[in-house]
């Protein structure tokens, strides 16, 4: 949120150029529908101010004509009126009701399709509940400022123009007056909108803040009681829901402090109509319909009248979050669509760095000069300590991000040449933290294909020995999940993330520590999946226990952004470098009654004796 400084500073030419475009693109599609509306809007203005003008007309036969007969026909008329303008006002709300839908509709697919066009590096710079704000208020902001501005036109303008013509009919002079009302009024509103403009740009702000913290709260829900911060996030949301609600009252304050004046001076101009009419009746001749009805119409006036004058800070205030969509879903993808590149052709799924360098951030290297070749069919693992830039080389190999300088090949093919979709569909990645989407277990391993069948999906769980546990829950496959995967342990998680890329048959396999939070039993099962996993496929693995990768065909130390060794496991242990450091430690401390408890680095984890040796390449793919 860094941006709203700027946001809430801009001049009132900018508020209204917005508003311009959010007509131009978003109203003008539906302006067929906004037509049948305004006329809809049109009769139920025209029947308000026939209401208005036939009082008068009662008025008259009552006390001057003496004609019931009148009377009778002008009370049923005064029902068709109000009839009419029922089935006028239901038809324009519920047309005016479906067109915000289809406009709130509209940009909520805009912006989450814009947010899946976008990097990770881009996502990961703003909290996610800054994006659920946007999708949310500022969404919603572009459907009020359109129903506000076509109530003001269709609805209060239409209304105010039919009653000031009956006035007009009825007493000129008098609806004069009574306009003169108006040039004060406009003048205190104007003087409104800059403060009410930055106050809504706090509120949105806040707002988001609020749902920061209960996001994270509720995510890590686990941290939260097992620390006993309850006490503190608590903390934290009052004082962001104490800001918002000053925030509002001050809101509040502002908008409503033209109100006293407004009154006060429609109670002026209402007194002095009923002096100057009173005194037509009594003393110039006048007819007490006249002065009924053009009071009638002028009562009715005066709220659509104080509509129309707080119209300009009631838009203000929602153009903020219009402005707030729209910048974010008409700024340039940080991760354009390459559609339109050529596909990754493999054929033998040979992976290659050659002299890569990354940085996330300028002078802070997380890669430098990285190369080295994973060879078809075989297992490539990577180890070393925390920050060495072991993970960025999985992510760059998907693209999550773009490297700075050298080149990764692919069967000899840049992978910066190809559309990152070929490229995504041919790799299938398993991480340490699972993630696992709404929905049943089947659902979440048939994402890794497109039309997977239930027999791909059986045959795959089977592969990564998850099964026989799914099928011990009461509704087997149809199982939810829960949120992030919580009702399942962390070895079913992985298991199903296995059966998930194991569904996808993709030829290249990015493991990135798939193991490293289990527990030994849990490990073994995971372990034994992932060799069918990478079974004829070429795999890059991130491993920080190092039995787990004892048997892969190529094992890179991995510090500093820079190969320092590499080798097969037992020439490394024959060269006693780093390699053999680290393997002693481990083994060391998996001796220890306390292991890897008293260890800060992630190398420094303890392992059981008895797991089952893992990453065997050799064997024919399924």
């Amino acid at each position: 949120m860094t941006d709203n400084p700027r946001i809430i500073t801009e001049g009132v030419e900018r508020s209204w150029a917005l508003l311009r475009r959010v007509i131009k693109e978003q109203a003008a599609v539906f302006w067929r529908r906004y037509l049948l509306a305004f006329a809809l809007m049109a009769v139920s203005a025209a029947t308000t101010a026939g209401s208005a003008y036939l009082l008068g007309e009662v008025i008259n036969q009552a006390y001057v004509d003496k004609n019931v007969r009148g009377i009778v026909v002008l009370s049923l008329l005064t029902i068709v009126l109000f009839a009419l303008k029922g089935a006028a006002t239901y038809g324009h709300s519920v047309i005016l009701s479906q067109i915000s839908n289809a406009i709130l509709a509209n940009n909520q697919r805009r912006l989450f399709a814009k947010l899946m066009s976008e990097s990770v590096g881009f996502l990961s710079e703003r909290p996610s509940s800054e994006f659920l704000t946007r999708l949310t208020v500022g969404a919603a902001s572009v459907t009020q400022v359109l129903s506000l501005l076509v109530n003001a036109v269709g609805r209060d303008l239409l209304l105010l123009i039919a009653l000031m013509g009956v006035m007009l009919m009825q007493d000129p002079y008098m609806a004069l007056f009574g306009l003169l009302v108006a040039p004060p009024a406009m003048l205190v509103l104007r003087k409104l909108v800059r403060r009410i403009r930055g106050l809504a740009g706090n509120q949105f702000t806040g707002n988001a803040d609020i749902m920061e913290v209960m996001q994270e709260s509720l995510q890590g829900i686990r941290t939260v009681k097992a620390f006993t911060l309850e006490q503190t996030m608590r903390d934290r949301i009052d004082a962001s829901v104490a800001a918002v609600e000053r925030n509002a009252n001050k809101m509040a304050r502002v908008s409503n402090r033209a109100s006293p004046l407004m009154e006060t001076l429609g109670g002026i101009a209402i007194a002095a109509s009923l002096m100057y009419g009173g005194y037509r009746v009594v003393a110039m001749g006048a007819t007490p319909g006249q002065f009924f009805s053009f009071l009638t119409a002028f009562l009715l006036a005066y709220e659509p009248a104080k509509r129309l004058a707080r119209l300009n800070i009631e838009l203000n205030s929602s153009l903020i979050g219009a402005r707030m969509l729209l910048e974010i879903v008409e700024s340039p993808a940080s991760e354009p669509d390459d559609d339109h590149k050529p596909s990754l052709q493999l054929t033998e799924a040979r992976v290659e760095l050659r002299d890569v360098s990354f940085s996330y951030r300028d002078n802070e290297p997380v890669l430098n000069h990285m190369s080295f070749i994973a060879e078809p069919g075989r297992v490539t693992a990577l180890i070393g300590p925390s920050g060495g830039g072991k993970s960025t080389v999985l992510a760059l190999l998907l693209r999550l991000y773009e490297i700075r300088a050298g080149e990764i090949l692919i069967d000899g093919q840049t992978i910066w040449a190809v559309s990152r979709r070929s490229l995504r569909q041919q790799t299938a990645y398993v991480g340490q933290d699972v993630y696992l989407f709404r929905g049943s277990i089947r659902d979440n391993i048939a994402f890794g294909k497109d039309g997977a069948s239930d027999a791909e999906i059986v045959a795959a769980a089977r592969a990564a020995y998850a099964h026989d546990f799914i099928m011990a829950f009461p509704q087997g496959y149809a199982t939810p999940v829960g949120e992030h995967g919580a009702q399942l342990s962390g070895g079913q998680r992985q298991r199903v993330a296995i059966a998930r890329a194991l569904v996808k048959d993709a030829p290249i396999i990015l493991l990135d520590e798939a193991t490293a939070a289990l527990d030994s039993e849990s490990e073994k099962l995971v372990q034994e999946a992932i060799e069918h996993l990478c079974r004829g496929r070429t795999t890059i693995v991130i491993a920080h226990r190092l039995h787990t990768v004892m048997h892969a065909d190529a094992i890179l130390v991995v510090e500093g952004g820079e190969i320092v060794e590499r080798g097969r496991h037992d020439d490394l242990l024959r060269r006693a470098g780093r390699y053999a450091s680290f393997f002693r430690l481990q083994h060391r401390d998996a001796g220890s009654p306390i292991g890897s408890s008293l260890v800060g680095a992630d190398l420094l984890i303890s392992a059981s004796d008895n797991a089952t040796p893992a990453m065997h390449p050799r064997g024919s793919r399924k």
